[in-house]
């Protein structure tokens, strides 16, 4: 693990601060080169296939996570502005787009994923300066997933009827979508793949933080030949997105965040007869057996809980471990933990990359203040993180009960509660002592005790002797305070067809 420092430099709370240790391996600094992306002093609004002012005339900073820095001043549309974009919306979808067929929108879809794919090292860096998350995930997870779904979409854009038979295969209309800032350019693709491969026009406002990705994007569809305001996008703060999900012009809305922005949003949405999806917050449990091979085990629960920083709203963050094998793999666990290395995420050693923003960096420490001051005992690998930016250790809690607030509430950092369970029955209850319901993870030799697992789980997705594996075929979303509808897979495209659920 490289150097790092804990972010709590609060002198009451000593136990924080971390020490440098030697690990005995130097990695040398490998950078990804940034020459490949091209970033604007400034960027308006996208709206009927071009850059549009803001009728506001305000504009606000986007940062570097990891420095701090300024990359760009980004347009802040205000109420005129989402009017402009959804009548152009409106006009795309009863003109060229609601009336082009299937097999002509696949080719645009087509298009717009081998363009992704050809650019996706400007993409990987544009999502890793705007964002924080390590190069490696970028690269590796994010933009491949994004052009694989819009090749699946694709396929699927001339062949509804034979999806569906007997149902109402028509577009919606006009949707209005919000996307996060943990997973920029995936989000666009979950959200905006399946509206035009079902014939829907859109109205997209990316998150504050990491809008630059969004407005790439927008451009790539233009050279993709697009045509006009099929897709346009609002950039701006929670407000802005209040006037896109609150437009008396919208068909259907699509919504993942949190959880109270989800209940807000259905509240408003109640009676109107418009359609709503929503993916909101999660506080999975990640459930290892006596019998689940550990090593592999461990390698799942890293990749569950510290993969993107935690900014994961399936991430395994409760961690329920069968009592038998909990000193085992305790050693294991913390011993792998000092060899995560959290630093520059343009770094492609870095494990670990900045938390997204300030605002969520103090929300992790609150959190974790608490957890310690409730009893919890918390261990952080020694480490000294950067002087800039907004860095938080990787942390485990042991002495976890499910009444502790980091065993109830979600983080969305880096931070690991871990509790146990002796029978199977146990683990169940205690997996699902939780008002979310997005995702499991079963660690177990036995395929008999998954399936009995997986039957009992309140969860939407749940994995078998892995995590945090997406593909664009497999349905993705939650039940009770995690939302509800589908994203991905033939299930996802009902939200977006008249005749859907």
């Amino acid at each position: 693990m490289s150097p790092s420092e804990s972010p709590s430099e609060s002198p009451s709370q000593p136990a924080r601060r971390a020490e440098i240790v030697p690990t005995g391996l130097d990695y040398v600094a490998s950078m990804e080169s940034t020459d490949v992306v091209s970033i604007d002093p400034s960027y308006d609004l996208w709206i009927e296939g071009q850059p549009a002012e803001p009728t506001t005339n305000r504009y606000f900073p986007t940062i570097n996570p990891a420095t701090e820095e300024t990359l760009s001043r980004v347009a802040e549309g205000g109420s005129k502005d989402i009017e402009r974009a959804f009548r152009a919306a409106r006009k795309a979808y009863e003109g060229p787009w609601g009336k082009m067929p299937g097999a002509e929108r696949a080719k645009y879809l087509y298009r717009i994923a081998r363009m992704l794919q050809e650019r996706s090292r400007e993409f990987a860096v544009l999502e890793t300066l705007d964002g924080g998350k390590p190069i490696r995930e970028s690269r590796d997870i994010d933009l491949p997933l994004a052009a694989a779904h819009f090749f699946y979409h694709a396929g699927w854009a001339d062949k509804l009827e034979y999806a569906f038979p007997g149902l109402d295969t028509a577009p919606v209309g006009v949707v209005g979508q919000v996307i996060p800032w943990n997973f920029p350019m995936l989000m666009i693709a979950w959200k905006v793949a399946p509206a035009l491969a079902t014939g829907n026009t859109v109205v997209l406002k990316p998150a504050e933080t990491t809008p630059l990705s969004a407005l790439a994007f927008a451009r790539l569809t233009a050279e993709a030949g697009l045509p006009p305001g099929v897709l346009n996008i609002v950039t701006g703060d929670g407000a802005t997105g209040a006037g896109v999900v609150g437009h008396p012009d919208v068909d259907k809305v699509a919504f993942t965040g949190s959880t109270g922005v989800g209940k807000q949003i259905q509240r408003r949405l109640a009676g109107t007869g418009k359609r709503l999806t929503l993916e909101l917050g999660g506080k999975a449990p990640h459930i290892i057996f006596d019998d689940a091979p550990l090593d592999q085990a461990i390698e799942g629960i890293i990749n569950g809980i510290f993969f993107n920083q935690g900014h994961v709203c399936c991430a395994g963050s409760r961690l329920l471990v069968q009592e038998s094998i909990f000193g085992d793999l305790m050693d294991k666990l913390r011993l792998r933990l000092t060899h995560l290395r959290v630093g520059d995420p343009l770094d492609k050693n870095t494990d670990v990359g900045a938390i997204n923003s300030r605002a969520q960096l103090e929300r992790i420490t609150d959190l974790v203040d608490i957890g310690v001051a409730e009893g919890a005992e918390m261990y952080q690998p020694p480490c000294v993180l950067p002087d800039r930016g907004f860095w938080f250790a990787p942390t485990l809690f042991t002495g976890v009960s499910q009444s502790h607030r980091i065993a109830q509430e979600e983080i969305f950092g880096p931070v690991l509660s871990i509790m146990t369970f002796r029978t199977p029955a146990e683990a169940v209850e205690k997996a699902n002592n939780t008002p979310y319901g997005l995702s499991a993870g079963v660690w177990t030799t036995k395929g008999a005790r998954i399936l009995w697992m997986a039957d009992r789980l309140a969860a939407g997705v749940i994995w078998a002797n892995t995590y945090n594996k997406f593909d664009p075929a497999s349905p993705f979303g939650g039940y009770q305070e995690s939302g509800f509808g589908r994203e991905g897979g033939r299930h996802g495209l009902l939200a977006y067809l008249r005749g859907g659920s």
